[in-house]
């Protein structure tokens, strides 16, 4: 048993950026974002072959079309989880400037949208996030 499915993990808000990339299939990614709406399940697949980080990890919307991508820095850590098979639920949180923000819940919890959740319980926002949305931050970092 991994340490992650022996330890209770919080909920989590985490920041979907790579927006303004077109998809290989032509589809526009902030398009995509527009449709989703809070609460829509999303996906997250990890791409080991992708030529800029082999860590990435994708986010594609529940009508299979890429919304982007989990920050850099969050990619490691859940590829790992997504990798040793902890049961992962991540939904559509909200739209933003620099992308959008999804929230995760894991071991069979069920991942909740609260877009008025005190400060306390949010994560930062990318460093090269454009917006100032100051209603919303997202959950503590994870130590790795």
């Amino acid at each position: 048993m991994t340490w992650a499915a022996e330890t209770k993990l919080p909920a989590m808000s985490l920041a979907v950026v790579g927006v303004d990339h077109a998809n290989r299939d032509g589809s526009d990614r902030r398009f995509e974002i527009l449709l989703c709406k809070p609460g829509e399940t999303v996906e997250l697949r990890p791409e080991p072959r992708n030529r800029h980080d082999s860590r990435a990890v994708a986010v594609f919307s529940a009508r299979g079309v890429q919304i982007g991508y989990l920050t850099a820095e969050r990619c490691g850590r859940f590829g790992g989880l997504i990798a040793s098979a902890i049961e992962i639920q991540a939904v559509f949180q909200k739209q933003t400037q620099f992308g959008a923000w999804i929230r995760v819940a894991f071991n069979g919890d069920a991942p909740i949208v609260a877009l008025d959740e005190p400060a306390s319980n949010m994560v930062h926002e990318p460093r090269h996030a454009l917006d100032h949305d100051t209603d919303f931050i997202p959950d503590p970092i994870w130590d790795d």
